[in-house]
């Protein structure tokens, strides 16, 4: 969802201009500086565009910084996450030396800014604050958050800057909708990748052959489903480079390698009964290094401990390939035999939960408030090296490209120190959120902003 950040010193009507757009009154709470509140996101409901409104306000305050170093922050998270800032100024008090410095660090935003001129109760205020003129944002709208006046116009400002935001969203989403996706389908050689195509498009379309190696070259083949046009991407079977014994096999791994990151989702097609091997690791990497949305698919299943019941057959598949593949956890697993048509059906059911879940992610609140749970639960450990805990500020969900068929989330987390973050603590807070929101077959990015790195940018 397109996100509108209201930002501006404290005591300027930040949270009062918030609670109007937002259409009712919703308690900020923080019960001491720098820690997140229990409410800092919400839907607007007076714009005629969908869009999540977050209060910046007192963000960062007191916790190792001076007052300067927090609005600083303040206006580096706006920046951050923001498609429209929203500077609020006091018309009551006037320019400010912390005006000044945070209309500095907002004309490095890439998101439009609009001055909002607060407090603006009667039209002599308005006419003496044309000094906010000099922060380089135009005249500004004046505003007052206390009486109601010109908060439809604010919202109508909103609109002229997100309606054609809103409307590409949703063209990409309809274009989408039409062509589908281009799923590429990967794996090491003779695992099965042309025969699942095959099976997929019930022809043979693709030449299939027990001779490891045999797809030499990424093929792009059209295919329909429920009126969707899919390409399904056919790829060379990536072996490992010293054992590469021509040019033809290295051309065909880069071609592989291109394909998966022109790909909107993968299938990592695993040869079941020969177990996983170091290349289908390889090849699993690489899909969790390009972000890629993933789904494994256990080939040859009628070939994998036959003699046993299902049940049986599903734990020890699972069981195995959970332990081989363990940094591709958030990835489905589809049980198949391609040769045989077995249950292909599964992996386009599976698609679309990838699909679904995708287009439902967390809004700014709810992870803030699960985040909070989180360090609550389990507080973080003293980082031995820096001798200082990691603490929380602020925390909102990202898209790194909102335009693709399947937007990949980016969970962006604020905190006093990024270096104070472990992996080990990386994967708790990952696994807490997606014990929330499994988000199954997206890779789930945690990415941790500090200060420090605010003021190098």
């Amino acid at each position: 969802m397109l996100t509108v950040a209201i930002v501006g010193r404290p005591n300027v009507g930040k949270s009062a201009l918030f609670n109007r757009l937002a259409g009712r009154r919703i308690a900020i709470v923080h019960d001491q500086p720098g820690v997140t509140r229990d409410r800092i996101g919400a839907p607007a409901t007076l714009t005629e565009t969908p869009c999540e409104l977050i209060d910046t306000g007192g963000i960062g305050e007191g916790v190792d910084a001076s007052f300067a170093d927090a609005v600083t922050t303040e206006a580096e998270l706006a920046m951050t996450s923001a498609d429209l800032i929203l500077f609020v100024v006091d018309a009551r008090t006037g320019l400010t030396p912390t005006d000044e410095a945070i209309a500095r660090t907002l004309r490095k935003a890439s998101a439009p800014v609009e001055l909002i001129i607060n407090k603006s109760d009667n039209k002599e205020q308005e006419l003496a604050s044309s000094e906010f003129a000099r922060l380089g944002f135009g005249n500004g709208l004046a505003t007052s958050a206390e009486h109601g006046r010109n908060i439809s116009e604010m919202a109508s400002l909103v609109d002229h800057h997100l309606a054609p935001l809103h409307e590409k969203i949703q063209e990409a989403e309809a274009t989408t909708e039409r062509e589908g996706l281009k799923i590429a389908v990967v794996g090491r050689p003779n695992a099965g990748k042309s025969s699942l195509i095959n099976g997929i498009l019930k022809d043979e379309r693709t030449i299939v052959s027990n001779i490891a190696g045999t797809t030499r070259d990424a093929v792009d083949i059209p295919y329909t489903r429920d009126g969707e046009r899919h390409t399904l991407i056919d790829t060379a079977g990536l072996r490992q480079r010293s054992k590469m014994d021509t040019s033809v096999e290295v051309f065909s791994a880069m071609r592989t390698e291109r394909s998966v990151r022109r790909s909107d989702l993968c299938l990592l097609v695993i040869d079941l009964d020969a177990g996983v091997a170091a290349m289908d690791r390889k090849i699993a990497q690489l899909i969790k290094a390009e972000n890629k949305p993933c789904v494994i698919i256990a080939n040859k299943w009628d070939l994998f401990h036959p003699d046993l019941p299902k049940h049986e057959r599903l734990e020890k598949a699972n069981a195995h390939l959970r332990k081989e593949l363990f940094f591709l956890s958030y990835a489905p697993l589809v049980c198949v035999s391609s040769l045989k048509r077995q249950s292909l059906g599964l992996i386009f059911k599976q698609i679309k939960e990838v699909r679904q879940s995708a287009a439902n992610p967390l809004t700014t609140g709810i992870l803030n408030r699960l985040l909070q749970r989180a360090f609550e639960k389990n507080p973080p450990s003293q980082n031995k090296t820096h001798r200082k805990r990691l603490k929380l500020l602020y925390a909102t969900p990202a898209v790194n490209d909102r335009y693709r068929a399947i937007p990949v989330p980016e969970i962006l987390i604020f905190v006093n120190d990024k270096r104070l973050l472990s992996e080990n603590y990386r994967h708790y807070l990952e696994n807490q959120i997606r014990q929330s929101h499994p988000y199954p077959g997206i890779p789930l990015n945690i990415s941790p902003r500090s200060r420090r790195d605010l003021k190098s940018e």
